[in-house]
């Protein structure tokens, strides 16, 4: 008979880590709604949020606490299970993402415990990203499909020919940048791109992958249904979209799951291209600093570059006009899969030569 185990230290500090990044994730989400409005009202020369608090910043609770007291509405027509299930597996989704993420390198206690500031290190977690975002867009099927709705369901369609179309680009272009690297595991991924320069290089991977990151950042716009890109949501030919029947908390699931996946994908933008945690002349700031004030730093410079990213995406809304749905499967097809597999294809020669070089 086998006994088990159990590590209860590891049980709570994996536990402690899941909460911090789940109240992280929604604070966020929360504030990035904000930031929206603060952006748009930027670029329109407007004043933006400046009622609920200073400079509006209660706005996010008064927008949580009007959806959470609002009304529940289920149609009589709907498929009553899936309906719920739809904006429910959307939220599960758009979190589990977070749990392969490297937030801060490893700190090593006095008593020389590791405590990992990484939920689960799989050596394939790349794929693991990979597998849940897909799964992503079953909440948007099923919700627009439940709703008995024609806007609804429509949406949903669109919504999933463009995941399944820019998934495949998507991929194309991470495949360039796991041939470089070797591995699918985002720790040893943010562990190559050390510091800043090395090896009379930039370690980060946007400078040795350039057309890759153009793809997968368009690619990233386009799973997202953000604009230019937001042809599921398209308000003139589609109403609401998918979550056209939705109220209360079930609409609150699907609009927080959009600024949550906004949140980790720009997260998994930074961690793959930008360095991740890492920043130039960190060995001299670890040096004169503590273990733990040095993860902790770390964590912040990651977290101070996804900001960095979710603004880019909200400038990008307001700059660029809606695709047509014609225009965005053509660019999918015919532009971005055929740009991924030459880039995949220099690449590949490149290392070759490099290999052979040496």
């Amino acid at each position: 008979m086998l006994l088990l185990q159990i590590d209860t230290a590891l049980i709570i500090e994996k536990l402690i880590l899941i909460s911090a990044i789940l109240m992280v994730s929604l604070g966020i989400a929360m504030y990035a709604t904000w930031g929206e409005r603060k952006v748009a009202a930027i670029m329109q020369d407007r004043v933006g949020p400046n009622r609920a608090g200073p400079l509006g910043l209660f706005l996010p609770l008064a927008d949580g606490l009007k959806l959470f007291f609002k009304e529940e509405i289920i149609p009589d027509r709907s498929t009553r299970f899936i309906f719920i299930l739809g904006p429910c597996l959307a939220m599960l989704t758009a979190l589990m993402t977070s749990a392969v993420i490297p937030w801060a390198p490893d700190f090593i206690t006095s008593s020389g415990h590791t405590v990992a500031f990484q939920v689960a290190d799989i050596n394939i977690g790349i794929l693991f990203v990979f597998g849940v975002v897909s799964l992503g867009v079953y909440g948007v099927m099923l919700g627009g499909w439940a709703s008995n709705n024609k806007f609804s369901l429509l949406s949903s369609i669109r919504a999933a020919s463009q995941a399944i179309s820019y998934e495949l680009a998507m991929g194309i272009s991470l495949i360039a940048l796991l041939m470089m690297t070797g591995s699918l595991s985002l720790r040893e991924i943010v562990q190559q791109q050390h510091g800043f320069w090395g090896d009379g290089y930039f370690t980060w991977n946007f400078f040795k992958q350039p057309v890759g990151f153009i793809i997968f950042l368009t690619c990233t716009f386009a799973e997202l249904n953000r604009a230019p890109f937001d042809l599921p949501e398209c308000e003139s030919e589609l109403n609401m979209g998918y979550h056209q029947e939705y109220s209360s908390m079930k609409l609150g699931f699907y609009l927080f799951a959009e600024y949550i996946n906004l949140f980790i994908s720009s997260t998994i933008l930074i961690t793959l291209y930008f360095g991740g945690y890492n920043f130039p002349f960190m060995d001299q700031v670890a040096a004169s600093v503590s273990p733990l004030l040095f993860s902790i730093i770390c964590m912040l410079v990651l977290i101070s570059k996804v900001v960095g990213m979710i603004l880019f995406f909200m400038f990008v809304r307001w700059t660029l006009p809606r695709f047509r749905y014609d225009q965005l499967m053509k660019l999918g097809w015919r532009s971005l899969i055929p740009l991924a597999l030459a880039n995949m294809l220099v690449t590949g020669i490149l290392i070759l030569w490099v290999f052979k070089s040496h």
